[in-house]
């Protein structure tokens, strides 16, 4: 890009930004005309984001001093850099563009125009987005191409034939198909052949290869003509017949159910026993569990253990009705639906098969189950109908139940930089960025284990995994310890990962409100079953990321860290707030000091929070004595992730609006070759971009600050930058990050409209610092 200066153009999007002071002073009565004010909504994943709104300074004569200024958590930007009398800027709650060509957004002032505040009259519900959608491939419209057409130019290529749900009109599709991006196709410095052929934004700059040599690449890339091409350099995809086995519920879990069994927590489950005749073949004659391509024996993982433990490694559990009983719909007999006659009768197969060693006896009524253990062994009550150990009971379990933990390779995480995982930001893409500034440990985003084990491939995505991440990880949220021990084993067997984190922390409320994350704080016997059986099921090391507590001024991760390490976690990071604070006040480091002097050796132990420059990663290392393994760098790395960088290289970096411009190019490259060079994958990389963006717009350059390091709860004033592209990386309004966009991917389609996910009050009052 060229040298930006009063007369900057961009390459996509032939953006033109006028001189500094001039433009931010009209971006901010352009906002103010068509902005609405932003509705503070729940924080996800690393929490804030948008800046609800920036300090307004009336007058120069008014402007506070620098000690004033910091007091007051407000940005001490240099004076000659501050707008006066623009008053607050107001963010838009979402944005829409209106329907104008794809040729491009022309300047500045065209395309203001164009993006306007997003009303309710406007918006679509998502029953209508859904049913437009499946009306737009009911009617094989021209820009459905099918993938094998578009990436072989075969109009036979596609093995079904006339009942494929996709256009194979490779002549139409190449007429609608917008005009193709500025610059190569990221794929050209990976792969041979760019997998999305025809269909690719970036077609124009392919070699031409002949369609028979198309072809064989395409085989040699495993490319079936039915599912999309794995991902290039990617591990950790999902397997389709795999996929089929867990819809059928047809995969077992030797490990996890053994180790459930022994802690007294399969309760009510029914048990089925599944023979390998059982299992229905899939498309590609698959009969049993996939791993990674290819078939796998569960046999062979049962054999390390015990006769008794075989034998359970083979039942499935089913699921209760949402009535409670634990009767499947339409099923009376003791079978599945729709399996008659491949599974035995499950009450002879109990029998005969697995006589109890323990009584059961049910109460129906009352919904509970009594079970009598034997005469050395506390009878135990769960009103969840799941016999469980209460604290009189933990020395039976671990003298008589407990198995000693598999050796496991540990995971050391001391002094290495650790990157937090990152609800929607924390992406593929995103994490490559940070792994190449320097970061060490990356965590893919969270992915919930109910979703993992239905096959839910959205969720299994979030598992993905570049082979540029030498130490990953991957983290999990569950509500009990047969969900969680069953999907940990699953991701084990399935995946290349260096370690599993269980998310202890999560402050939403869809999840807390199942019993998952956060809500565990409140419950810390389940807590203990949970870290008990997934521990004892895989031999990948299990770490916590846990915060101080759930209710302000009650914390009790002190309390839990002593027993943590003979659970069977390796590593637990400790969040500095609680559930209930969510992310309005600063991280309390006191807290996290004092757990860690006090905390026991066995675990290494990891500081969360507000940590944002290398003074402040210091700081927190030497506070602890050294106790301290390291930091989790969550928000910090979405604001500036070049602080890997910093901390590594031990300084400030004044980074330039053209070396942050750099970064987000290769945000794009990585995008679009983890989503895809087509459309589609082109507004996927645009739209996450954007989530991006609502963070990292709050970084202040170093060389406008009167005090350094930024603090991480610092309200900025509103500002221009040193050049007319820092001004615009500074805007907090949603249709200058869809111009930075613009710069990087080409123009929106038609009726593109984009609302941040994440928001909240991280600083919007003062006393929040």
């Amino acid at each position: 890009m060229e040298e930006v200066g009063n007369d900057l153009s961009a390459t996509a999007g032939e953006l033109v930004l006028e001189s500094a002071p001039q433009m931010a002073t009209e971006l901010a009565a352009e906002e103010q005309a068509t902005a609405q004010p932003v509705v503070d909504g729940e924080n996800a994943g690393a929490g804030v984001a948008d800046g609800v709104g920036t300090a307004p300074v009336s007058s120069e004569e008014n402007y506070p001093s620098v000690e004033e200024l910091v007091a007051k958590a407000r940005a001490p930007v240099k004076r000659e850099y501050v707008i006066f009398n623009t008053g607050p800027r107001v963010m838009a709650k979402s944005i829409v563009i209106a329907n104008t060509p794809q040729g491009g957004a022309g300047n500045a002032a065209e395309t203001s125009n164009v993006v306007a505040a997003k009303t309710s009259s406007e918006r679509k519900s998502k029953r209508q987005l859904k049913r437009e959608r499946q009306e737009a491939r009911s009617n094989k419209s021209a820009e459905n191409i099918c993938g094998a057409v578009a990436k072989t130019g075969d109009m036979k290529a596609c093995k079904f034939g006339d009942s494929c749900r996709f256009n194979h009109d490779l002549t139409a599709f190449m007429e609608q198909k917008p005009k193709d991006l500025e610059g190569t196709c990221p794929f050209s410095d990976v792969t041979t052949v760019c997998p999305y052929g025809f269909a690719c934004r970036y077609s124009g700059s392919h070699p031409e290869v002949k369609g028979a040599e198309v072809a064989e690449v395409l085989k040699d890339g495993n490319y079936d003509g039915k599912n999309p091409m794995s991902s290039i350099r990617e591990l950790n995809s999902l397997n389709k017949s795999f996929q089929k086995l867990l819809w059928k519920n047809a995969v077992t879990f030797p490990r996890a159910d053994a180790q459930l069994e022994k802690l007294g927590l399969m309760g009510k489950a029914r048990k089925l026993v599944v023979k390998p005749s059982a299992v229905e073949k899939g498309d590609d004659g698959v009969s049993g569990p996939v791993s990674n391509g290819t078939t796998t024996k569960v046999e062979s993982e049962s054999a390390k253990l015990d006769g008794t433990a075989m034998k359970e490694a083979e039942l499935i559990p089913t699921l209760e009705s949402k009535n409670g009983s634990s009767e499947l719909p339409g099923n009376n007999e003791g079978t599945i639906a729709g399996t008659e006659g491949l599974l035995p009768s499950v009450t002879s197969a109990i029998d005969e098969e697995f006589p109890p060693h323990k009584k059961v006896r049910i109460t129906v009524d009352a919904g509970e189950a009594v079970q009598e253990a034997p005469d050395s062994a506390p009878k135990t009550t769960n009103k969840l109908g799941a016999p469980r150990a209460d604290d009189e009971d933990l020395k039976y379990i671990n003298d008589e139940v407990k198995e000693p933990l598999r050796e496991k390779k540990l995971v050391d995480f001391r002094g290495k930089l650790y990157l937090a995982p990152l609800t929607t930001v924390g992406n593929l893409p995103f994490r490559r960025v940070c792994k190449r500034l320097g970061a060490d440990i990356t965590v893919g985003e969270m992915a919930m284990c109910t979703n993992l084990l239905q096959g839910q491939a959205s969720e299994w995505a979030l598992l993905r995994r570049h082979e540029e991440e030498d130490i990953y990880g991957v983290q999990i949220c569950g509500s009990y310890a047969d969900t969680v021990a069953r999907a940990a084993e699953l991701i084990e067997r399935e995946c290349t990962i260096d370690f599993i984190d269980l998310n202890v922390g999560c402050p939403i409320d869809v999840v807390v409100n199942k019993g998952g994350g956060s809500s565990l704080l409140t419950k810390p016997q389940r807590l203990q079953e949970i870290v008990r059986a997934t521990s004892a099921s895989i031999n990948t090391p299990l770490t916590l990321k846990l915060r101080m507590g759930f209710f302000e001024g009650r914390n009790v991760a002190h309390s839990l860290l002593p027993n943590l390490g003979s659970w069977g976690a390796t590593a637990v990071t400790i969040h500095g707030r609680t559930r209930q604070q969510r992310y309005s006040k600063l991280a309390d480091w006191g807290y996290i000091d004092q757990c860690v002097t006090d905390g026991p050796s066995d675990v290494q132990l990891i500081g969360n929070g507000d940590v944002f420059s290398y003074t402040e990663y210091n700081e927190h290392l030497k506070s602890s004595g050294s106790k301290l393994a390291t930091c989790m760098i969550a928000r910090g790395a979405l604001i500036k992730p070049w602080l890997f960088t910093e901390i590594k290289e031990q300084r400030h970096w004044d980074i330039t609006a053209e070396e942050r411009l750099n970064i987000l190019r290769d945000y794009v490259r990585f995008g679009l070759i983890h989503w895809g060079s087509d459309s589609k994958g082109v507004e996927t990389t645009r739209h996450f971009l954007l989530e991006w963006l609502s963070y990292a717009h709050r970084y202040i350059p170093v060389g406008l600050l009167d005090v350094i390091p930024q603090k991480l709860n610092w309200r900025p004033p509103n500002y221009y930058g040193r050049n007319d592209l820092e001004t615009l990386m500074a805007s907090d309004s949603g249709a200058d990050w869809v111009r930075l966009t613009e710069m990087l991917l080409g123009p929106p389609p038609a009726g593109f409209a984009f609302s941040p996910k994440h928001k909240s009050n991280a600083y919007d009052k003062a006393e929040n610092g």
